[in-house]
């Protein structure tokens, strides 16, 4: 780990580390330190720079959240200390509603959600990231629908003028991560099974899915098999028929003690143009950055973790069609 403090035995350690640092034992000021201060950040909600957005939003949450725990289910990297590495970081989260902030009045409310982060790190020091929470899952166990949810978050920002813009790539901003990954035969294989789903091959899915798989889907969805698969991926690209669908980074590993595993971060861009996942068609043009994880076993895919964000699908609709009143 040249470049990076000792006390970290291996890049997962430190990702695993300074989360815990920052978030649970309140070390916000170390982000001055494990942060770089010119940090591009992206959300499906939207892109910032600087690290001093990046603390005041951590600041936000646990005012919001105090108990938050972030619980590293899984670190998926590639790339060497000298050059950068790229970690791919999902994370269980807990929490309860014990604030006001941008979920509104204190509610009391408990919470289990997922979120992937992918982070470029070098020197000790991360400088570029692209962030998914699933926040399907967290507004409904609000008691709040993804659409409704994102309909009165534009209104509390001041309305469609005002309120901040989802994340596209025509206001995403570069970073100094130029990377796509690793060449391990495991990310090649979920980036092909993804290519053939969204090519409209769903029958990728019986072919590849182990037939005892475990599959982890926005909103909080826990399915099991080919069945709940085929639910989850056919609406979504029902929903964007026309949409290019790109493959932007790609790592798979095969560690001791760890089943082979993949991580891909990938994006639908295109009109709302078909009946599925998000109703009537409306032809709203339509970024979906979406992250998958992947454990392989001896009949294929066994664990499905994908995740993109509802809300800011809606809130893309929303300010396009001018459907914005409650």
């Amino acid at each position: 780990m040249n470049g990076f403090d000792a006390k970290f035995s291996d890049f997962p350690d430190y990702i695993l580390s300074i989360t815990k640092e920052i978030w649970e034992d309140r070390g916000i000021a170390t982000l001055h330190r494990y942060y770089h201060p010119d940090i591009v950040v992206r959300m499906p909600t939207g892109v910032s720079t600087g690290n001093q957005r990046v603390i005041g939003a951590t600041m936000a949450t646990l005012a919001e959240f105090p108990d938050r725990t972030l619980l590293g289910e899984d670190v998926i990297w590639s790339g060497t200390p000298e050059e950068g590495m790229l970690s791919s970081h999902r994370i269980l989260s807990t929490a309860t509603h014990l604030g006001g902030g941008q979920y509104g009045a204190a509610t009391g409310k408990k919470l289990v959600y997922r979120i992937i982060a992918d982070c470029h790190a070098r020197a000790n020091m991360i400088d570029d990231e692209w962030l998914i929470r699933d926040q399907g899952a967290v507004v409904r166990q609000m008691g709040w629908d993804p659409q409704a949810f994102a309909r009165d978050q534009i209104a509390r920002e001041g309305g469609p003028d005002k309120c901040t813009k989802p994340l596209t790539p025509a206001n995403d901003i570069a970073g100094p991560y130029r990377g796509r990954g690793n060449d391990s035969e495991w990310g090649v294989r979920l980036a092909d099974l993804l290519q053939r789903i969204m090519a409209a091959d769903m029958a990728a899915i019986p072919k590849d899915y182990d037939r005892a798989a475990q599959l982890e889907y926005p909103g909080g969805v826990t399915g099991h098999s080919h069945g709940d698969a085929d639910r989850f991926w056919m609406p979504l690209r029902a929903a964007f028929p026309d949409a290019a669908f790109s493959i932007h980074h790609v790592i798979g590993r095969d560690d001791p003690m760890m089943p082979p595993r993949a991580a891909v971060r990938w994006s639908l861009h295109g009109k709302h143009s078909g009946w599925g996942a998000f109703g009537a068609p409306t032809g709203a043009e339509v970024f979906v950055l979406g992250i998958t994880h992947a454990e392989f076993g001896p009949y294929g895919l066994r664990r499905d973790y994908t995740l993109f964000d509802e809300t800011a699908i809606w809130r893309q609709i929303l300010l396009a069609t001018g459907a914005v009143e409650p």
